[in-house]
């Protein structure tokens, strides 16, 4: 049961991110991704939140959403390959802010959900 609801999660958390990405991304490789960037500031408030809110729940649905959903929804891995295309179109400062934003402003939001958590 709990492989179905990480699979069906993941399927939830890629749609999401990807209607996330058509919304707010540039239309060429050029520019901050700004859907990618909001999916994994989402992603990491989201998962400090939940990963305290969620123990004793269900452990099917608790990793479901957290492993499925989140997982499908935060993107280092578009993070990644996004940066490696900013610097080779030369967008040096668009790629530095890009990874500098994504991870301080992560972990804050990792922290803030852990606070609201309790």
């Amino acid at each position: 049961m709990t492989v179905i609801t990480v699979m069906l999660g993941g399927a939830i958390g890629a749609a999401l991110r990807y209607g996330l990405s058509q919304l707010m991304n540039p239309s060429v490789a050029i520019g901050m991704p700004w859907g990618t960037l909001t999916a994994n500031v989402i992603g990491c408030l989201l998962i400090g939140w939940l990963s305290t809110s969620l123990v004793g729940a269900n452990e099917a649905v608790r990793v479901g959403i957290l492993v499925g959903v989140l997982g499908g929804f935060t993107t280092f891995s578009s993070f990644g390959l996004e940066t490696i295309r900013l610097i080779q179109a030369g967008e040096l400062f668009s790629a530095i802010s890009y990874v500098l934003i994504s991870n301080c402003v992560g972990l804050l939001a990792v922290v803030l959900g852990l606070k609201i958590a309790g």
